[in-house]
Protein backbone atom coordinates (compact mmCIF):
# COMPACT_ATOMS: atom_id res chain seq x y z
CA UNK A 1 0.00 0.00 0.00
CA UNK A 2 1.08 3.56 -0.83
CA UNK A 3 2.56 5.38 2.80
CA UNK A 4 1.86 8.86 0.82
CA UNK A 5 -2.21 7.42 1.31
CA UNK A 6 -3.82 10.06 3.92
CA UNK A 7 -7.71 10.33 5.29
CA UNK A 8 -9.83 12.43 3.53
CA UNK A 9 -11.40 15.49 5.37
CA UNK A 10 -15.35 15.44 5.81
CA UNK A 11 -15.96 17.78 2.89
CA UNK A 12 -13.51 15.57 0.56
CA UNK A 13 -15.69 12.62 1.36
CA UNK A 14 -18.93 14.69 0.69
CA UNK A 15 -18.12 15.72 -2.67
CA UNK A 16 -17.17 11.97 -3.78
CA UNK A 17 -20.19 10.53 -2.61
CA UNK A 18 -22.12 13.02 -5.00
CA UNK A 19 -20.30 10.60 -7.39
CA UNK A 20 -21.48 7.33 -6.41
CA UNK A 21 -25.07 7.49 -5.49
CA UNK A 22 -26.28 4.74 -2.80
CA UNK A 23 -23.18 4.95 -1.06
CA UNK A 24 -23.30 6.53 2.50
CA UNK A 25 -20.52 6.77 5.44
CA UNK A 26 -21.02 5.00 8.21
CA UNK A 27 -19.08 5.32 11.40
CA UNK A 28 -15.55 4.96 9.56
CA UNK A 29 -16.39 2.81 6.56
CA UNK A 30 -17.71 3.64 3.16
CA UNK A 31 -20.51 1.60 2.59
CA UNK A 32 -23.34 0.29 -0.04
CA UNK A 33 -26.29 -2.28 0.73
CA UNK A 34 -27.50 -4.51 -2.73
CA UNK A 35 -30.06 -5.83 -3.26
CA UNK A 36 -30.88 -8.72 -5.94
CA UNK A 37 -33.70 -10.46 -7.04
CA UNK A 38 -32.28 -13.63 -6.74
CA UNK A 39 -29.38 -14.79 -3.94
CA UNK A 40 -27.05 -16.37 -6.55
CA UNK A 41 -26.31 -12.98 -8.24
CA UNK A 42 -25.79 -11.84 -4.92
CA UNK A 43 -23.41 -14.80 -4.39
CA UNK A 44 -22.05 -14.32 -7.78
CA UNK A 45 -21.10 -10.19 -7.46
CA UNK A 46 -19.06 -11.21 -3.90
CA UNK A 47 -16.79 -13.84 -5.97
CA UNK A 48 -16.47 -10.59 -8.97
CA UNK A 49 -15.98 -7.96 -6.42
CA UNK A 50 -13.18 -10.62 -4.99
CA UNK A 51 -11.11 -10.12 -8.11
CA UNK A 52 -10.76 -6.71 -8.31
CA UNK A 53 -10.25 -6.43 -5.03
CA UNK A 54 -6.85 -8.82 -5.64
CA UNK A 55 -6.53 -6.61 -8.02
CA UNK A 56 -6.34 -3.33 -6.54
CA UNK A 57 -4.76 -4.79 -3.48
CA UNK A 58 -7.45 -3.27 -1.57
CA UNK A 59 -10.32 -5.41 0.23
CA UNK A 60 -13.90 -4.53 1.86
CA UNK A 61 -15.91 -6.55 4.20
CA UNK A 62 -18.06 -7.80 2.24
CA UNK A 63 -21.76 -8.95 3.90
CA UNK A 64 -23.90 -11.68 1.81
CA UNK A 65 -27.09 -12.30 2.80
CA UNK A 66 -30.61 -14.11 1.38
CA UNK A 67 -30.75 -11.77 -1.55
CA UNK A 68 -28.65 -8.27 -0.17
CA UNK A 69 -25.18 -7.98 -0.18
CA UNK A 70 -23.47 -5.37 1.95
CA UNK A 71 -20.16 -3.78 0.82
CA UNK A 72 -17.75 -1.51 3.85
CA UNK A 73 -14.55 -0.53 3.08
CA UNK A 74 -11.67 1.93 5.15
CA UNK A 75 -7.81 1.72 4.60
CA UNK A 76 -6.08 0.06 7.61
CA UNK A 77 -3.00 1.44 6.92
CA UNK A 78 -4.41 5.06 7.83
CA UNK A 79 -5.80 4.23 10.87
CA UNK A 80 -9.21 3.11 9.47
CA UNK A 81 -10.00 6.05 7.97
CA UNK A 82 -11.51 7.03 4.81
CA UNK A 83 -9.43 7.18 1.83
CA UNK A 84 -9.17 7.48 -1.91
CA UNK A 85 -8.73 4.08 -2.21
CA UNK A 86 -12.24 3.00 -0.69
CA UNK A 87 -13.67 5.58 -3.46
CA UNK A 88 -11.63 3.81 -6.15
CA UNK A 89 -13.00 0.52 -4.99
CA UNK A 90 -16.19 1.65 -4.75
CA UNK A 91 -16.66 3.14 -8.38
CA UNK A 92 -15.53 -0.46 -9.65
CA UNK A 93 -18.00 -2.12 -7.92
CA UNK A 94 -20.64 -0.07 -9.26
CA UNK A 95 -19.53 -0.23 -12.60
CA UNK A 96 -20.37 -4.44 -12.07
CA UNK A 97 -23.17 -3.76 -9.73
CA UNK A 98 -25.91 -3.54 -12.67
CA UNK A 99 -24.95 -6.42 -14.47
CA UNK A 100 -24.96 -8.94 -11.62
CA UNK A 101 -28.71 -7.49 -11.22
CA UNK A 102 -28.10 -5.04 -8.26
CA UNK A 103 -30.18 -2.36 -7.37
Amino acid sequence: MNAQVEPLDDAEIADRLIELPGWTVEGDHLHRRYRFDRHFQAAAMVVHISQIQEELGHHAELTLGYNHLGVSVNTHSVGGRVTHLDFGLARRVEEIAAAHGAH
